[in-house]
Protein backbone atom coordinates (compact mmCIF):
# COMPACT_ATOMS: atom_id res chain seq x y z
CA UNK A 1 0.00 0.00 0.00
CA UNK A 2 2.87 2.36 -0.73
CA UNK A 3 0.73 4.79 -2.67
CA UNK A 4 -1.59 5.52 0.24
CA UNK A 5 1.06 5.55 2.93
CA UNK A 6 3.14 8.05 0.98
CA UNK A 7 0.36 10.54 1.51
CA UNK A 8 -0.09 10.02 5.23
CA UNK A 9 2.49 12.51 6.41
CA UNK A 10 1.00 15.18 4.17
CA UNK A 11 -2.52 14.57 5.39
CA UNK A 12 -1.73 14.42 9.08
CA UNK A 13 0.56 17.42 8.98
CA UNK A 14 -1.73 19.72 7.05
CA UNK A 15 -5.21 18.99 8.38
CA UNK A 16 -6.46 20.49 11.64
CA UNK A 17 -7.62 17.51 13.66
CA UNK A 18 -9.52 18.00 16.89
CA UNK A 19 -11.67 15.14 18.08
CA UNK A 20 -10.93 12.62 15.33
CA UNK A 21 -7.73 10.63 15.12
CA UNK A 22 -6.95 9.62 11.56
CA UNK A 23 -5.28 6.35 10.60
CA UNK A 24 -3.44 5.92 7.30
CA UNK A 25 -5.57 2.89 6.52
CA UNK A 26 -8.91 4.46 7.43
CA UNK A 27 -11.70 5.11 4.96
CA UNK A 28 -11.77 8.73 6.10
CA UNK A 29 -8.18 9.30 5.08
CA UNK A 30 -8.71 7.48 1.78
CA UNK A 31 -11.62 9.79 0.98
CA UNK A 32 -9.55 12.86 1.86
CA UNK A 33 -6.74 11.61 -0.38
CA UNK A 34 -9.15 11.26 -3.28
CA UNK A 35 -10.48 14.78 -2.78
CA UNK A 36 -7.29 16.57 -1.80
CA UNK A 37 -4.11 15.03 -3.24
CA UNK A 38 -0.83 16.55 -2.03
CA UNK A 39 0.12 19.79 -3.71
CA UNK A 40 3.84 19.47 -2.98
CA UNK A 41 6.14 17.37 -5.18
CA UNK A 42 7.45 14.08 -3.85
CA UNK A 43 10.98 14.17 -2.48
CA UNK A 44 12.57 13.09 -5.71
CA UNK A 45 16.12 13.43 -4.37
CA UNK A 46 15.65 9.98 -2.89
CA UNK A 47 14.17 8.35 -5.96
CA UNK A 48 16.00 5.18 -6.99
CA UNK A 49 18.02 5.10 -10.20
CA UNK A 50 16.75 3.95 -13.57
CA UNK A 51 18.22 0.44 -13.30
CA UNK A 52 16.53 -0.09 -9.93
CA UNK A 53 13.19 1.23 -11.22
CA UNK A 54 13.53 -1.05 -14.24
CA UNK A 55 13.84 -4.02 -11.87
CA UNK A 56 10.73 -2.81 -10.05
CA UNK A 57 8.80 -2.70 -13.35
CA UNK A 58 9.80 -6.34 -13.74
CA UNK A 59 7.01 -8.49 -15.17
CA UNK A 60 4.31 -6.21 -16.57
CA UNK A 61 1.17 -6.17 -18.63
CA UNK A 62 -0.46 -3.54 -20.84
CA UNK A 63 -3.98 -2.34 -20.06
CA UNK A 64 -4.56 -1.99 -23.79
CA UNK A 65 -7.62 -1.10 -25.89
CA UNK A 66 -9.08 1.10 -23.15
CA UNK A 67 -7.69 4.57 -22.40
CA UNK A 68 -5.86 4.79 -25.73
CA UNK A 69 -9.14 4.38 -27.63
CA UNK A 70 -10.73 7.67 -28.76
CA UNK A 71 -12.99 7.18 -25.73
CA UNK A 72 -12.72 4.37 -23.21
CA UNK A 73 -15.11 1.58 -24.13
CA UNK A 74 -15.20 2.31 -27.86
CA UNK A 75 -12.80 -0.57 -28.48
CA UNK A 76 -14.71 -2.94 -26.22
CA UNK A 77 -12.50 -2.55 -23.15
CA UNK A 78 -13.20 -0.65 -19.94
CA UNK A 79 -10.68 -1.03 -17.11
CA UNK A 80 -12.27 -2.36 -13.93
CA UNK A 81 -10.72 -2.43 -10.48
CA UNK A 82 -11.13 -6.20 -10.31
CA UNK A 83 -8.81 -6.51 -13.33
CA UNK A 84 -6.03 -4.86 -11.36
CA UNK A 85 -6.49 -7.32 -8.50
CA UNK A 86 -6.44 -10.21 -10.97
CA UNK A 87 -3.18 -8.91 -12.41
CA UNK A 88 -1.64 -8.62 -8.96
CA UNK A 89 -2.84 -12.08 -7.91
CA UNK A 90 -1.41 -13.65 -11.07
CA UNK A 91 2.09 -12.46 -10.17
CA UNK A 92 2.58 -9.45 -12.41
CA UNK A 93 4.59 -6.58 -10.96
CA UNK A 94 3.59 -3.58 -13.08
CA UNK A 95 1.06 -2.23 -15.52
CA UNK A 96 1.60 -0.05 -18.55
CA UNK A 97 -1.37 2.23 -19.21
CA UNK A 98 -1.58 3.43 -22.84
CA UNK A 99 -3.37 6.81 -22.85
CA UNK A 100 -4.68 8.99 -25.70
CA UNK A 101 -4.35 12.33 -23.88
CA UNK A 102 -4.65 14.28 -27.14
CA UNK A 103 -8.26 13.11 -27.56
CA UNK A 104 -9.13 14.77 -24.25
CA UNK A 105 -7.40 18.13 -24.56
CA UNK A 106 -8.14 21.43 -26.26
CA UNK A 107 -6.84 21.65 -29.81
CA UNK A 108 -5.81 25.27 -29.34
CA UNK A 109 -3.58 26.93 -26.76
CA UNK A 110 -3.44 26.40 -23.78
CA UNK A 111 -4.31 22.79 -24.80
CA UNK A 112 -5.96 22.09 -21.46
CA UNK A 113 -6.52 18.42 -20.61
CA UNK A 114 -10.05 17.61 -19.46
CA UNK A 115 -10.12 17.25 -15.67
CA UNK A 116 -12.55 14.34 -15.80
CA UNK A 117 -10.06 12.44 -17.93
CA UNK A 118 -7.27 13.20 -15.48
CA UNK A 119 -9.55 11.86 -12.73
CA UNK A 120 -10.08 8.62 -14.63
CA UNK A 121 -6.36 8.08 -15.20
CA UNK A 122 -5.77 8.87 -11.52
CA UNK A 123 -8.30 6.22 -10.59
CA UNK A 124 -6.68 3.46 -12.66
CA UNK A 125 -3.16 4.44 -11.58
CA UNK A 126 -4.30 4.58 -7.96
CA UNK A 127 -5.88 1.13 -8.09
CA UNK A 128 -2.56 -0.22 -9.34
CA UNK A 129 -0.23 1.64 -6.99
CA UNK A 130 -2.44 0.75 -4.02
CA UNK A 131 -1.79 -2.92 -4.81
CA UNK A 132 1.96 -2.52 -5.04
CA UNK A 133 2.09 -2.54 -8.83
CA UNK A 134 4.43 -0.10 -10.53
CA UNK A 135 2.76 2.01 -13.24
CA UNK A 136 3.92 3.36 -16.58
CA UNK A 137 1.79 6.04 -18.25
CA UNK A 138 2.42 7.35 -21.73
CA UNK A 139 1.09 9.38 -24.63
CA UNK A 140 -0.37 6.84 -27.04
CA UNK A 141 -1.93 7.17 -30.50
CA UNK A 142 -1.18 10.86 -30.98
CA UNK A 143 -1.53 10.22 -34.70
CA UNK A 144 -1.67 13.87 -35.70
CA UNK A 145 1.78 14.38 -34.20
CA UNK A 146 3.15 11.60 -36.37
CA UNK A 147 1.71 13.15 -39.52
CA UNK A 148 2.41 16.82 -38.76
CA UNK A 149 5.11 16.99 -36.10
CA UNK A 150 5.89 20.70 -36.24
CA UNK A 151 2.30 22.01 -36.10
CA UNK A 152 1.67 19.75 -33.07
CA UNK A 153 4.98 20.37 -31.32
CA UNK A 154 3.78 22.93 -28.80
CA UNK A 155 0.63 20.97 -28.04
CA UNK A 156 2.70 17.84 -27.41
CA UNK A 157 4.99 19.75 -25.05
CA UNK A 158 2.03 21.36 -23.31
CA UNK A 159 0.45 17.97 -22.69
CA UNK A 160 3.63 16.84 -20.97
CA UNK A 161 3.84 20.06 -18.98
CA UNK A 162 0.36 19.35 -17.61
CA UNK A 163 0.90 15.62 -17.05
CA UNK A 164 4.21 16.18 -15.28
CA UNK A 165 2.74 18.91 -13.06
CA UNK A 166 -0.27 16.76 -12.21
CA UNK A 167 1.77 13.71 -11.18
CA UNK A 168 4.77 15.39 -9.56
CA UNK A 169 3.58 14.30 -6.09
CA UNK A 170 3.25 10.62 -7.06
CA UNK A 171 5.76 8.03 -5.81
CA UNK A 172 8.73 6.81 -7.81
CA UNK A 173 6.81 3.69 -8.86
CA UNK A 174 4.99 5.90 -11.40
CA UNK A 175 7.05 6.19 -14.58
CA UNK A 176 6.52 8.45 -17.60
CA UNK A 177 6.87 7.13 -21.16
CA UNK A 178 7.07 10.15 -23.46
CA UNK A 179 5.49 8.72 -26.62
CA UNK A 180 4.44 5.34 -27.94
CA UNK A 181 5.99 4.22 -31.24
CA UNK A 182 7.05 7.44 -33.00
CA UNK A 183 6.70 6.92 -36.74
CA UNK A 184 6.00 8.39 -40.19
CA UNK A 185 6.99 12.08 -40.32
CA UNK A 186 8.27 12.00 -36.77
CA UNK A 187 11.57 10.67 -38.08
CA UNK A 188 14.36 9.26 -35.88
CA UNK A 189 16.30 12.54 -35.97
CA UNK A 190 13.23 14.63 -35.27
CA UNK A 191 12.16 12.25 -32.53
CA UNK A 192 15.49 12.72 -30.76
CA UNK A 193 14.80 16.46 -30.70
CA UNK A 194 11.18 16.11 -29.58
CA UNK A 195 12.15 13.68 -26.82
CA UNK A 196 14.85 16.02 -25.49
CA UNK A 197 12.40 18.93 -25.47
CA UNK A 198 9.72 16.91 -23.68
CA UNK A 199 12.30 15.73 -21.16
CA UNK A 200 13.25 19.33 -20.40
CA UNK A 201 9.59 20.10 -19.74
CA UNK A 202 9.19 17.09 -17.47
CA UNK A 203 12.36 17.85 -15.51
CA UNK A 204 10.99 21.23 -14.41
CA UNK A 205 8.63 19.46 -12.01
CA UNK A 206 9.99 15.91 -11.92
CA UNK A 207 13.77 16.24 -11.67
CA UNK A 208 14.46 12.60 -10.74
CA UNK A 209 11.42 10.65 -11.92
CA UNK A 210 12.36 7.88 -14.33
CA UNK A 211 11.34 8.66 -17.91
CA UNK A 212 11.08 6.13 -20.75
CA UNK A 213 12.23 6.76 -24.32
CA UNK A 214 10.88 4.56 -27.09
CA UNK A 215 12.49 4.08 -30.48
CA UNK A 216 11.31 5.64 -33.75
CA UNK A 217 9.88 3.79 -36.76
CA UNK A 218 7.21 2.05 -34.66
CA UNK A 219 9.36 1.20 -31.66
CA UNK A 220 11.34 -1.68 -33.09
CA UNK A 221 14.50 -3.15 -31.57
CA UNK A 222 16.75 -2.34 -34.50
CA UNK A 223 15.79 1.34 -34.43
CA UNK A 224 17.58 1.73 -31.11
CA UNK A 225 20.79 2.49 -33.01
CA UNK A 226 19.31 5.86 -34.06
CA UNK A 227 18.27 6.90 -30.55
CA UNK A 228 20.25 9.76 -28.99
CA UNK A 229 19.62 10.52 -25.33
CA UNK A 230 20.90 13.40 -23.19
CA UNK A 231 24.11 11.97 -21.73
CA UNK A 232 23.80 13.86 -18.44
CA UNK A 233 20.33 12.47 -17.63
CA UNK A 234 20.74 8.96 -16.19
CA UNK A 235 17.14 8.59 -15.02
CA UNK A 236 16.10 7.13 -18.37
CA UNK A 237 14.91 3.72 -19.54
CA UNK A 238 14.78 2.73 -23.21
CA UNK A 239 11.71 0.84 -24.44
CA UNK A 240 11.61 -1.46 -27.47
CA UNK A 241 8.72 -3.47 -28.89
CA UNK A 242 8.83 -7.03 -30.22
CA UNK A 243 6.35 -8.27 -32.82
CA UNK A 244 8.63 -10.24 -35.11
CA UNK A 245 7.88 -12.24 -37.17
CA UNK A 246 5.07 -9.83 -37.98
CA UNK A 247 3.16 -12.24 -40.22
CA UNK A 248 2.95 -14.60 -37.26
CA UNK A 249 2.10 -12.13 -34.47
CA UNK A 250 -0.43 -10.16 -36.53
CA UNK A 251 -2.15 -12.90 -38.50
CA UNK A 252 -5.79 -11.96 -39.02
CA UNK A 253 -5.33 -8.39 -37.74
CA UNK A 254 -7.57 -6.40 -40.08
CA UNK A 255 -6.08 -3.03 -39.08
CA UNK A 256 -2.79 -3.91 -40.79
CA UNK A 257 -4.53 -4.65 -44.11
CA UNK A 258 -6.40 -7.33 -46.01
CA UNK A 259 -3.27 -9.45 -46.45
CA UNK A 260 -3.31 -10.29 -42.74
CA UNK A 261 -6.16 -12.71 -43.27
CA UNK A 262 -3.92 -14.71 -45.57
CA UNK A 263 -1.36 -15.06 -42.78
CA UNK A 264 -3.75 -17.11 -40.63
CA UNK A 265 -2.21 -20.49 -39.97
CA UNK A 266 1.35 -19.17 -39.64
CA UNK A 267 3.07 -21.06 -36.82
CA UNK A 268 6.06 -20.46 -34.60
CA UNK A 269 7.63 -23.79 -33.75
CA UNK A 270 10.64 -22.69 -31.75
CA UNK A 271 13.16 -23.97 -34.28
CA UNK A 272 16.81 -23.00 -34.03
CA UNK A 273 16.37 -20.60 -36.96
CA UNK A 274 13.31 -18.96 -35.40
CA UNK A 275 15.06 -18.52 -32.08
CA UNK A 276 18.16 -17.17 -33.81
CA UNK A 277 16.03 -14.46 -35.47
CA UNK A 278 14.80 -13.39 -32.04
CA UNK A 279 18.33 -13.53 -30.64
CA UNK A 280 19.55 -11.29 -33.44
CA UNK A 281 17.16 -8.43 -32.69
CA UNK A 282 17.71 -8.76 -28.95
CA UNK A 283 21.44 -8.63 -29.64
CA UNK A 284 21.11 -5.23 -31.30
CA UNK A 285 19.52 -3.76 -28.17
CA UNK A 286 21.93 -5.61 -25.92
CA UNK A 287 24.99 -4.17 -27.63
CA UNK A 288 23.55 -0.65 -27.61
CA UNK A 289 22.59 -0.87 -23.93
CA UNK A 290 26.07 -2.03 -22.95
CA UNK A 291 27.69 0.76 -24.94
CA UNK A 292 25.53 3.52 -23.47
CA UNK A 293 24.84 1.96 -20.05
CA UNK A 294 21.04 2.22 -20.27
CA UNK A 295 18.37 -0.15 -18.91
CA UNK A 296 15.98 -1.77 -21.41
CA UNK A 297 12.24 -2.34 -21.14
CA UNK A 298 10.38 -4.53 -23.65
CA UNK A 299 7.26 -2.43 -23.65
CA UNK A 300 5.10 -4.54 -25.95
CA UNK A 301 5.09 -8.08 -27.29
CA UNK A 302 2.19 -10.36 -28.06
CA UNK A 303 0.40 -12.55 -30.60
CA UNK A 304 -3.08 -11.90 -31.99
CA UNK A 305 -5.69 -14.54 -31.15
CA UNK A 306 -6.06 -16.34 -34.55
CA UNK A 307 -2.62 -17.92 -34.06
CA UNK A 308 -2.71 -21.42 -32.61
CA UNK A 309 -2.34 -21.74 -28.85
CA UNK A 310 0.86 -23.78 -28.90
CA UNK A 311 2.64 -21.32 -31.16
CA UNK A 312 1.49 -18.39 -29.05
CA UNK A 313 2.79 -20.06 -25.90
CA UNK A 314 6.17 -20.96 -27.44
CA UNK A 315 6.80 -17.51 -28.89
CA UNK A 316 5.60 -15.61 -25.82
CA UNK A 317 7.70 -17.77 -23.53
CA UNK A 318 10.81 -17.26 -25.65
CA UNK A 319 10.41 -13.47 -25.77
CA UNK A 320 9.89 -13.40 -22.01
CA UNK A 321 12.91 -15.62 -21.38
CA UNK A 322 15.05 -13.58 -23.79
CA UNK A 323 14.14 -10.45 -21.86
CA UNK A 324 14.74 -11.85 -18.42
CA UNK A 325 18.16 -13.40 -19.11
CA UNK A 326 19.29 -9.88 -20.12
CA UNK A 327 17.68 -8.25 -17.05
CA UNK A 328 15.13 -6.38 -19.18
CA UNK A 329 11.77 -5.55 -17.69
CA UNK A 330 8.78 -6.30 -19.91
CA UNK A 331 5.07 -5.63 -20.43
CA UNK A 332 2.96 -8.09 -22.41
CA UNK A 333 0.47 -6.73 -24.93
CA UNK A 334 -2.16 -7.03 -23.50
CA UNK A 335 -4.56 -7.95 -20.70
CA UNK A 336 -8.03 -8.68 -22.04
CA UNK A 337 -8.63 -7.96 -25.73
CA UNK A 338 -7.44 -9.54 -29.00
CA UNK A 339 -3.95 -10.36 -27.73
CA UNK A 340 -5.21 -10.89 -24.21
CA UNK A 341 -3.87 -13.30 -21.63
CA UNK A 342 -7.18 -12.99 -19.79
CA UNK A 343 -10.48 -14.18 -21.30
CA UNK A 344 -13.01 -11.59 -20.15
CA UNK A 345 -15.94 -13.43 -21.73
CA UNK A 346 -15.35 -16.48 -19.55
CA UNK A 347 -13.71 -14.64 -16.62
CA UNK A 348 -10.61 -16.83 -16.66
CA UNK A 349 -6.93 -16.68 -17.50
CA UNK A 350 -5.70 -18.36 -20.64
CA UNK A 351 -3.46 -20.75 -18.76
CA UNK A 352 -1.09 -21.39 -21.64
CA UNK A 353 -0.31 -17.67 -21.99
CA UNK A 354 -0.13 -17.07 -18.26
CA UNK A 355 2.25 -20.03 -18.01
CA UNK A 356 4.40 -18.52 -20.77
CA UNK A 357 4.60 -15.22 -18.89
CA UNK A 358 4.53 -16.17 -15.20
CA UNK A 359 5.59 -19.84 -15.00
CA UNK A 360 5.38 -19.81 -11.21
CA UNK A 361 2.06 -17.94 -11.01
CA UNK A 362 0.07 -19.03 -7.95
CA UNK A 363 -2.99 -19.20 -10.22
CA UNK A 364 -1.62 -22.05 -12.34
Amino acid sequence: MKFKSAYCYFILSTLFVTSVVFSCSSDAVENIIDLHPPSEPADQHHFRNAFEINRILGKGINLGNALEAPNEGEWGMVIEEEFIQLIKDAGFESVRIPIRWNAHALTNSPYTIDQAFFDRVDEVAGWSLDRGLAVMINIHHYNELMQQPQPHRQRFLSLWDQIAEHYKHYPEELVFEVLNEPHDNLTPDLWNTFFAEALDVIRKTNPKRVVVAGTANWGGFEQIRYLRLPEDDRQLIVSVHSYEPFHFTHQGADWVGQDARGWIGTTWDGTDAEKAAVDQIFGVAEGWAETYNRPIHVGEFGVFYPADDNSRERWTSYIRESSEIRNYSWAYWEFGAGFGVYDRDNSEWRDYLLRALIPDSPLL
